[in-house]
């Protein structure tokens, strides 16, 4: 065998272990979680890419840094994705009153600690989703109206996405943690709702 073959065998099999290697890529931020030998995860599906928005015509660049904001269609409800830290809405024209949504308690900590009623709807990038008593409207661009995120759309930025469908309502989901939310006037679910890959 002469040295070329040797080297060309060599490269093939150096290939074929790095292939075969069990090592994960992480961002930075976020600790990799060990899988035991011959078990797996239970899974569900990732969400659908199928109608992304572009993520371009939604971004603000207030005080407090860069965040993706949008309006329902029907006006209602103004949302915004604050990257790696959670996603929000509250109401677009009732500040700061009650959400409204049926099933929302009547009371929540508020940033004191006295109970106070909540006014948003949050997902933490790692936590539940929850309603919240905000002190300042944090989910509303300003000067706004924001732009109207089109039924059947998803906006996936920084971790998180959203969409609007007028069957079930504004939904959101933390991509990190995959916990989310779905919520119109009619009510609440702590999930999140995908787009039809068949939706127009």
């Amino acid at each position: 065998m002469n040295a070329r073959t040797l080297s060309a065998a060599l490269a093939a099999v150096a290939t074929l272990a790095a292939g075969c290697s069990t090592g994960t890529v992480t961002d930075a931020d976020e600790s990799p979680t060990a899988t035991p030998a011959g078990t797996s995860s239970p899974s569900t599906p990732p969400p659908s890419n199928a109608h992304l928005a572009n993520a371009f015509d939604y971004v603000a660049y207030p005080p407090a840094g860069t965040s993706y904001y949008f309006t329902s269609p029907s006006g209602n409800w103004a949302c915004a994705i604050i990257p790696r830290d959670k996603v929000g809405c509250q109401s677009a024209a009732n500040w700061p009153s009650a959400t409204g949504i049926t099933g929302a308690p009547d009371a929540v900590p508020g940033a004191d600690g006295d109970t106070a009623t909540p006014n948003a709807l949050v997902i933490p990038r790692d936590g539940d989703a929850q309603f919240v008593a905000l002190e300042e409207p944090e989910f509303a661009l300003d000067p706004g109206p924001a732009k109207v995120l089109p039924f059947n759309r998803i906006l996936a930025a920084a971790g998180f996405r959203c969409n609007v469908q007028e069957s079930a309502g504004v939904s959101c989901l933390s991509e990190f943690s995959k916990k989310g939310f779905t919520f119109s006037a009619d009510g609440f679910v702590p999930q999140y709702t995908d787009v039809p890959v068949e939706a127009p």
